[in-house]
């Protein structure tokens, strides 16, 4: 009589919140970083096209709607085992209940989270917020919201009390910064052809 055995290992999901300021290369890095782990990109942006539509930018209902979508977004797909990356602007002390909220999403329901804020100097931030790019998602794209948002809010400083990898993107490319993240976390990197 022959016995076979077979191991069940229970796979985690991970999430890779990437945040930093407006311009810093989050959605261009976090683009990279899904490329080279297959994992499921579900930036910012995504959330904002969905409500933008029926409420105003800002308004109470888009907030709450927007929230809803992403933290219910990051449960599920830790529930269902879906690796996930999400990009957002973090501001110091005022976005700390909404990120931990974040956090929880996943962690709450078996994930694992990885936190990567992006930086970049002030002058290039400036010269990339108008990009081509940026322009056809309907992102912010006024040179002086740069200097507005860094003077209103804390965007450079990680969230207080987790571990955090910090990257400087104002001279590092996009595919150097996912393959830090990549190493840094220990990822899974899928091979790509010629490589």
């Amino acid at each position: 009589m022959v016995y076979f055995l077979f191991f069940c290992f229970e796979v985690d999901m991970n999430a890779v919140i990437i945040y930093g300021p407006p311009a810093a290369g989050k959605l261009t890095v976090a683009t990279e970083l899904a490329n080279r782990t297959r994992y499921k990109l579900f930036h910012n942006h995504l959330s904002i096209d969905c409500v933008k539509p029926v409420f105003d930018f800002g308004t109470p209902p888009f907030l709450r709607l927007i929230e809803l979508i992403r933290l219910e977004t990051i449960a599920e797909a830790a529930r269902e085992k879906v690796d996930v990356i999400h990009t957002f602007v973090y501001a110091f002390g005022e976005d700390d209940e909404y990120f931990a909220g974040m956090i929880a999403a996943a962690e709450d329901n078996g994930g694992t989270v990885h936190l990567v804020l992006l930086r970049c100097e002030r002058d290039e931030l400036k010269r990339r917020i108008a990009n081509e790019s940026r322009v056809r998602i309907g992102k912010l794209v006024k040179p002086g919201s740069v200097d507005e948002s860094l003077e209103r809010y804390d965007l450079l400083s990680p969230l207080p009390g987790r571990e955090t990898l910090i990257i400087d993107t104002t001279a590092t490319p996009p595919h150097a910064a996912a393959e830090l993240i990549i190493e840094h976390f220990g990822l899974t990197a899928e091979q790509t052809i010629g490589e």
